[in-house]
């Protein structure tokens, strides 16, 4: 990368900032600071019993954050399209019950004031990567914004559009990577896990990776997760449902309870791996 590129990145890249950006949800939640992240639960929020159900599962398991779309951007107009402000008191009901904190998609500035008022991180999805009004609008809030990287984004592309946030005056940015759309066929994406440690040589920003949406396929889930970790992500974002098979949506990319237990053990058992690593350098 040249010296004209690099000055691009004017609030991103280490030069705007020595240290790695922390993000503090408070209660000791906090994303970058070095512990991996974990944030799981269902590609949609359906309806109380499901919400609570799988806040209690992921929050037994480790958990930290629950995820759940409100406001659900499909690829067909006749598929569920989200249950809405429903949708977004179950979340704050479920953080009530639990202590987690909660991350939810935000679509349209028109809806940006009532999912500011609910979710402690407002996601920014990868179809609008490049909405700059979007971008724009979340930058003059208060509040994290995880910043997905767009279906065919390159790294640059990605690293711009978080600037648009932080220009606008929100410093609070975590970018995600979600997986690229390539030739692949067997994959919903691909997951470039490179990405993660270039991004954090350019950008004092955290990172998660969402191993779900980035494969498209339960069965990869597990060691896409691991294998996040040991590229150095500062988090992953997974899809958890009781009964996959019954979601209304995401259902073939969503773990089951066990299948999450499964990958939460194999994480700590990774964690210290590394952790040991680390201390023998």
């Amino acid at each position: 990368m040249d010296k004209k590129q690099k000055q691009t990145y004017n609030l991103t890249s280490w030069k705007h900032k020595e240290n790695k950006t922390v993000i503090d949800l408070g209660d000791g939640v906090k994303i970058g600071d070095q512990s991996l992240t974990v944030i799981a639960g269902p590609c949609a929020v359906e309806n109380e019993e499901q919400i609570f159900e799988i806040a209690k599962i992921v929050k037994a398991a480790g958990a930290e954050i629950l995820r759940g779309g409100a406001f659900k951007p499909r690829t067909s107009p006749y598929s569920f399209q989200g249950l809405g402000e429903k949708g977004l008191k179950l979340l704050a009901a479920a953080r009530e019950k639990t202590g987690l904190k909660i991350i939810t998609e935000l679509m349209d500035v028109e809806h940006l004031e009532l999912v500011n008022h609910y979710t402690d991180i407002i996601q920014i999805g990868s179809r609008n990567m490049d909405n700059y009004p979007l971008l724009k609008a979340v930058g003059k809030l208060d509040k994290p914004v995880m910043l997905k990287r767009g279906m065919a984004a390159t790294i640059k592309e990605w690293l711009l559009a978080a600037e648009y946030i932080m220009e606008a005056g929100n410093q609070k940015v975590i970018l995600c990577e979600r997986g690229i759309r390539t030739f692949s066929q067997e994959t919903r994406n691909t997951l470039d896990l490179s990405s993660v440690p270039l991004v954090q040589q350019l950008s004092h920003l955290p990172v998660i990776v969402d191993p779900s949406h980035g494969t498209g396929r339960w069965q990869l889930v597990k060691p896409m997760s691991k294998a996040a970790l040991a590229v150095g992500a500062d988090g992953i974002m997974v899809e958890v449902h009781p009964q996959p098979d019954d979601s209304v949506s995401d259902g073939f990319q969503s773990l089951n309870p066990n299948k999450f237990w499964e990958l939460m053990q194999e994480i700590k058992v990774l964690q210290s791996t590394l952790d040991f690593f680390t201390l023998a350098k």
